[in-house]
């Protein structure tokens, strides 16, 4: 962890585009640096190691000494890339590393320890004394107590801009780069302890005015960092905001007395701060170029800011030296960097969330709990944790409830009278290929498959309520007796040959992204002939050149509420297990739950409490005809990712009321909704939005959203952050993905049967030898 970069300032003229220097672009021989802190310093290192004839300068307001922080951790990785590219820095930071390999999480005075995890940490300062010293053997002219020159870009080939999170030079050139700050919910503080933790230490405070939380690890051999944060409402009720610093670093020292052994905490110009993450559109502006936190910042829970800073400067030298022009090295750094930085602010997202939002697990089981904490950013998983600590891994698991040998995600599940025999879900799928709403020997095979392949609940696409009610011509329904039918023939396959296999049907209706061309003819694009008229909560069309809907009548209403109920009764008869209410993506009634596409001044719009009124009717009635003994899910978009829309507080209490009305879980999507929003995709993007609202409500969730590894369903699972995972794109790629998983983690048992035909299969098959033989004899120099 550190403090960020160097808060360096400095103002400059436009960036030239085409600097005409002495030296000129393509060979950058004068290398302005602004901001002396660790990324700055080691780009300055590495440019002038490489080109002994480059002039750099480092221009650092503040003294050589100053720092906003304490201890810094790097990891292997980011040391490796500095053993290759300046040995003299590495063996100068080997000799003052403290390692260690244990967490410790403390929660309700239980302590628990995972270890193997390899942490290497070393004090701020004496990183900034090592790089220093780097940079002066090697003739790097450092300027401290001194602001950076106007003009730079005009009088240098190349400006670094290491200035940190406030950087003058991002907003000076705000209209190029186009920065976002965002600001985030929790208050911290960095301070010291005179003392080394013997592990990393997560403690967690319950105390009357809140939830607090120290972070901690060890420095030096005399020293310890500590991160004090608690939710912005917290820090204002416990008074914080009206104490000086050295009454916030007393107080905090009593809140973690135990923590810290009733010795005192050190502060270092400590003052509480609230996190920000920037993001930058682009990194360069012609001989500009951002670096460390002045181009992006990562939550210190993950303990990235020098780690990322350093990484930046190791990628920039070495475009630097391999492109043949200043703009292509440039080009090829931002290209190298920004997928690697959004992978990292995504897990450190996570990470901070989860702190954020802590009081929701705090009753969890204490192991399920230290486990949950330490997969919360989804970079360490149920596995490499298994691998780095069995014992633990395998604590976890019987705290849970697993059998010896069996994974998380093959316990089973229930849910009313269905018992589920693992917890994986062939997600809902359009696949656009009915006739007249007719499922057809496509639907046979591809749902026969799947239920084949092991999974614990197959459901299929949206089956729609009413011939109006479809997406695109090619949608199944159940609207008709002769559907039914076809829906029986295929729900009796997956009973007889894939016993212990469910089948669940998801009923919805298009609303106003009806009468489209099927997919892949053009996504949400009108039929060129045949269009059908729309209905939704209101006639807002879902694109520009969407056709309008037309606002739904009260007697309108009521018709479609009958024609949901009577898909069910038809879809209980053809044999279905369970039955999905289709509330998301924008569809019909997801278009009453959204203030942005329901605009009603009736009964039905307005409050989120009226906004929910017709989804909940339709509900209730589905629920009448429905068998009593077979459960009903719901799936919701939990935001829209779009300004104005509904939230993730929203999204608990469309749960809380399906879950009042008998729903028996929440499948919890996000989307779809406006076609001008803007998700932040990513691994398991989605799965956050279920944790909150199992771990705020109770109620079982099904978890959705790039999900693709066994991995992390295991990892989802056992942390308590849903009961179901639901697969789409992995179950069209592998419509075996449930029984490969099993294979690949030799779990055999009733979690994952394969059917009798294919149980010679049910081994992963022989490979050719990838491993080289080895040396029988080795001989001495």
């Amino acid at each position: 962890m550190s403090a960020g970069t160097s808060g360096a300032r400095g103002t400059a003229r436009p960036a030239t585009d085409n600097p005409h220097s002495p030296t000129g672009p393509d060979n950058p021989l004068r290398v302005a640096i602004i901001g002396g802190g660790p990324g700055g310093l080691y780009a300055a290192a590495l440019l002038k190691r490489l080109d002994p004839t480059r002039d750099i300068t480092v221009w650092e307001r503040n003294a050589p000494d100053d720092t906003f922080g304490f201890g810094v951790v790097l990891s292997d990785e980011t040391l490796g890339g500095i053993e290759h590219a300046d040995p003299h820095v590495y063996e100068a930071l080997q000799r003052h590393f403290i390692r260690w390999d244990d967490i410790d999480i403390v929660h309700r005075n239980t302590r628990h320890t995972s270890g193997g995890h390899g942490f290497a940490a070393l004090g701020r300062k004496r990183l900034l004394e090592i790089l220093h010293t780097r940079c002066r053997e090697l003739g790097v002219d450092l300027r401290f107590h001194t602001e950076a020159p106007e003009g730079l870009p005009q009088t240098h080939d190349l400006v670094i801009a290491a200035d940190g999170i406030h950087s003058t030079t991002r907003e000076t050139y705000a209209d190029v780069f186009r920065p976002r700050v965002t600001t985030h919910r929790c208050r911290y503080i960095w301070l010291a302890a005179d003392f080394p933790f013997d592990a990393f230490r997560f403690e967690i405070a319950e105390t009357e005015h809140g939830v607090m939380q120290l972070h901690g690890y060890p420095y030096a051999a005399d020293a310890s960092t500590v991160i004090i944060e608690m939710r912005e409402e917290v820090w204002h009720a416990a008074g914080f905001d009206e104490l000086g610093e050295a009454e916030s670093v007393e107080r905090c020292a009593k809140i973690f007395a135990e923590a810290l052994r009733g010795r005192p905490l050190k502060s270092n110009n400590s003052a509480w701060t609230t996190f920000r993450t920037v993001v930058n559109d682009r990194w360069s502006h012609g001989n500009v170029v951002l670096l460390g936190d002045a181009a992006h910042t990562a939550h210190f829970s993950i303990g990235s800011g020098t780690k990322l800073a350093v990484e930046d400067a190791l990628a920039l030298a070495a475009c630097l030296e391999e492109q043949e022009s200043l703009e292509e090295a440039l080009t090829a750094y931002e290209a190298e960097r920004r997928p690697v930085v959004a992978s990292t602010q995504r897990a450190a997202r996570a990470s901070m969330e989860w702190f954020e939002n802590l009081a929701l697990y705090l009753d969890q089981p204490p192991r399920q709990f230290a486990f949950n904490l330490l997969t919360r950013s989804r970079r360490v998983t149920h596995d490499n944790l298994r691998l780095r600590d069995p014992l633990f891994t395998e604590a976890v698991e019987r705290e849970f409830g697993c059998p010896p040998g069996t994974p998380p995600m093959f316990t089973p599940f229930r849910l009313r009278g269905l018992t589920l025999r693992n917890r994986v879900v062939v997600s809902p799928m359009d696949m656009y290929s009915a006739a007249d709403g007719v499922p057809g020997d496509f639907h046979l095979v591809h749902l026969g498959a799947r239920a084949m392949g092991g999974a614990g609940l197959v459901m299929t696409e949206m089956v729609c309520v009413s011939e109006e009610g479809r997406i695109t011509p090619g949608c199944a329904g159940l609207y008709t007796g002769r559907q039914a039918e076809a829906w029986k023939r295929i729900t009796n396959f997956v009973h007889d040959r894939a016993p212990g296999t469910a089948i669940g049907v998801q009923l919805g209706h298009s609303g106003r992204k009806g009468s489209t061309k099927l997919m892949w003819e053009g996504m949400d694009e009108p039929l060129e002939e045949g269009n059908w008229p729309l209905v939704a909560a209101s006639a807002l069309p879902y694109k520009p050149f969407s056709q309008t809907p037309r606002e739904l009548s009260r007697a309108q209403l009521t018709d479609i509420r009958e024609q949901f109920a009577a898909a069910a009764g038809r879809a209980a008869r053809a044999g279905f297990d369970l039955l999905e209410l289709h509330c998301a993506h924008g569809y019909l009634l997801s278009g009453f739950l959204s203030p942005l596409t329901n605009r009603r001044t009736d009964a039905y719009g307005g409050s989120l409490e009226k906004r929910l009124r017709f989804p909940l009717e339709v509900f209730d009635a589905v629920r009448n005809v429905w068998p009593g003994e077979r459960p009903m899910t719901v799936r919701i978009s939990a935001t829209d990712w779009a300004d104005g829309g509904t939230t993730a507080e929203d999204a608990v209490e469309i749960a809380r009321a399906f879950a009042a009305h008998g729903a028996d879980a929440i499948d919890v999507s996000t989307g779809q909704v406006v076609a001008d929003e803007r998700p932040e995709f990513g691994r398991s993007y989605q799965t956050p939005y279920a944790d909150r609202i199992r771990n705020a409500t109770g109620i079982p969730v099904i978890a959705v959203g790039a999900i693709s590894s066994w991995d992390d369903v295991n990892s989802l699972i056992l942390a308590g952050r849903t009961d179901l995972c639901a697969l789409a794109r992995p179950h069209l790629y592998d419509p075996h993905w449930t029984l490969h998983a099993a294979a690949e983690q030799g779990y055999t048992g009733p979690g994952a049967v394969w059917p009798t035909p294919y149980r010679a299969g049910s081994r992963r098959p022989q490979t050719g030898r990838t491993d080289a033989p080895k040396p029988r004899l080795t001989l001495g120099s």
